[in-house]
């Protein structure tokens, strides 16, 4: 019967072993065996010693004058090298294992990216593998710094594994996702249209994102947030031709919704693929307000904002937002935005947004 887990010696014994014990069978000396394979005495007690590897052409030597076949020195010697670097692997692993406090396990394990386990050094190698890392120190300088754009990152500073697990999620899902090369023109098109469907229903308007974005080379993936880690929307490049805009619906309102998709679709259009920035919470970029006042004038355009002050009730609301074809409740929150209307007025028109919609 085949065990679940096939036993691994946390040792390593080199093919020498086996040489030293072959000679030792056959009646000859380490000065025999180089001798007669035209191998340095030095290289033969290297190789006993575990020092020096068994090359292919070793193996064929040792094949003529001992009979035993070059395979099975190949093998030997295949199978120490891997024991070797799987010790040393777990070493590693088991110094990493307190890197496992900084990302949400429990989000991971729901998910399936990863099963519990009491060795740590499992879960350990589980977690780089998720994140398509090798070690803690890869996983830092990958996902330490990021290279996105997305609102809400005060928590990236204090939880940055439950920011980073939340980034990865969206990778993941953005990878399997096919869209046509990114064309800024489409785009542009595309997020005209998008406007103009906020006023209808906000399930249909997810799909239509996602259809009209890919057209125009940009992916729009919808990640459930993740506890803690505190963002909203994040606008990253895949590859030169193929942009991320990935969606947590943080804020559970339509307006909040509409409003980080046309930031994060902002910064696609408006700032470099390479570039790396994060707003910090202490004082918004240049490319932050850029974004910002990006989705401001294409929901709301600023030859529109004067009529604002005049909107005193829902109903001029409605009116308003049917002319300008958007959702009410993106009005609702431009006004509450610049302070024209108290937080706590015509959130009525705000619709509710959760994994339902």
């Amino acid at each position: 019967m085949a065990t679940k887990y096939p036993y691994q010696p946390d040792y390593a014994v080199p093919p020498g072993a086996t040489l030293k014990e072959t000679l030792e069978v056959k009646g000859l000396s380490q000065a025999d065996l180089a001798l007669r394979t035209g191998l340095a005495e030095k290289t033969v007690s290297q190789i006993i010693n575990g020092i020096a590897p068994i090359t292919y052409e070793t193996a064929a030597k040792l094949e003529l004058v001992l009979g035993t076949p070059a395979r099975f020195w190949n093998a030997r010697e295949h199978s120490y090298r891997e024991t070797l670097v799987r010790i040393e692997e777990t070493e590693r692993l088991a110094k990493e294992v307190e890197w496992l406090k900084e990302l949400p396990l429990n989000v991971l394990a729901d998910k399936g990216h990863i099963k519990k386990d009491d060795d740590k050094r499992s879960v350990v190698r589980q977690a780089l593998h998720f994140f398509g890392v090798s070690s803690v120190s890869a996983w830092q300088d990958v996902w330490g710094r990021p290279c996105a754009q997305y609102r809400g990152a005060t928590t990236q500073k204090k939880r940055p594994g439950y920011v980073a697990t939340w980034l990865r999620l969206g990778e993941l899902a953005a990878e399997s996702v096919s869209c046509e090369p990114y064309n800024a023109q489409r785009f542009r098109e595309a997020l005209r249209e998008l406007r103009s469907l906020t006023a209808g229903s906000v399930a249909e308007w997810c799909k239509e994102v996602i259809a009209k974005c890919a057209a125009a080379g940009v992916v729009v993936v919808f990640v459930k947030e993740i506890a803690k880690a505190g963002v909203s929307g994040v606008a990253r490049w895949m590859t030169k031709d193929k942009a991320l805009i990935q969606l947590s619906l943080k804020y559970k309102t339509d307006d909040q919704l509409f409003y980080s998709f046309f930031h994060e679709a902002g910064h696609i259009l408006l700032h470099g693929k390479r570039k790396v920035f994060v707003e910090d919470g202490q004082g918004e970029t240049v490319e932050e307000h850029e974004a910002d006042s990006f989705a401001a004038d294409i929901l709301i355009p600023d030859d529109q904002t004067r009529a604002m002050q005049y909107l005193k009730d829902s109903s001029a609301v409605v009116h308003f937002a049917k002319m300008l074809d958007i959702a009410p409740g993106l009005v609702v929150g431009r006004m509450q935005h610049d302070g024209l209307m108290p937080r706590a007025y015509c959130n009525e028109l705000k619709r509710k947004v959760d994994w339902t919609t």
